[in-house]
């Protein structure tokens, strides 16, 4: 048994990535998008955090939270956002009975600082790119680039060539 231990922080700042089970190319058809949408949604309702960056690939989504002050518990947060997305789904069951979409665990990184983040979310923002859905980040709609882009933090052409500060990332 893996003795990984989970590093929470209240108030904390976390880079994600969550994958479906096998891999399976189910999360961007569009009736997976909109029931996505609704569990996060649900989820933020009840347990509250922001979301700064966020791309939804066909087989995993990567994205950056900041938790709220005296908060420190993603793990919850994603489980339900799991078990919302999973719940109508027709999906063969594990032996623990659980619903075969999503790989039992997910990936976090506790961002250490503005630089740190800032290198995630142009990871984020290019992973599309990386993945060779798309020549520019731009042409991605199922993530939040655009919306940088009209807030100004970024040019609409950025990512047509990799960055360099992310050049050998491999965080899936």
């Amino acid at each position: 048994m893996s003795e990984y231990r989970r590093l929470y922080r209240q108030e904390g700042w976390y880079f994600f990535t969550v994958v479906t089970y096998n891999r399976e190319k189910i999360l961007t058809r569009p009736d997976n998008l909109k029931r996505l949408r609704l569990s996060f949604h649900s989820v933020m309702k009840k347990l509250p955090f922001k979301m700064d960056a966020v791309v939804i690939l066909p087989d995993h989504i990567h994205c950056i939270w900041r938790l709220p002050p005296d908060d420190d518990d993603f793990s919850t947060r994603w489980r339900l956002i799991k078990r919302y997305f999973s719940i109508s789904m027709n999906a063969s069951l594990t032996k623990r009975a659980e619903k075969n979409v999503w790989q039992r665990r997910f990936w976090e990184h506790l961002l250490r600082n503005g630089k740190d983040c800032q290198i995630h979310v142009d990871y984020i923002h290019y992973n599309p790119v990386k993945h060779g859905y798309v020549q520019s980040p731009y042409d991605w709609p199922y993530g939040s680039f655009r919306r940088a882009v009209k807030r100004g933090l970024y040019p609409t052409d950025w990512g047509a060539m990799e960055p360099p500060d992310i050049r050998g990332m491999n965080l899936e």
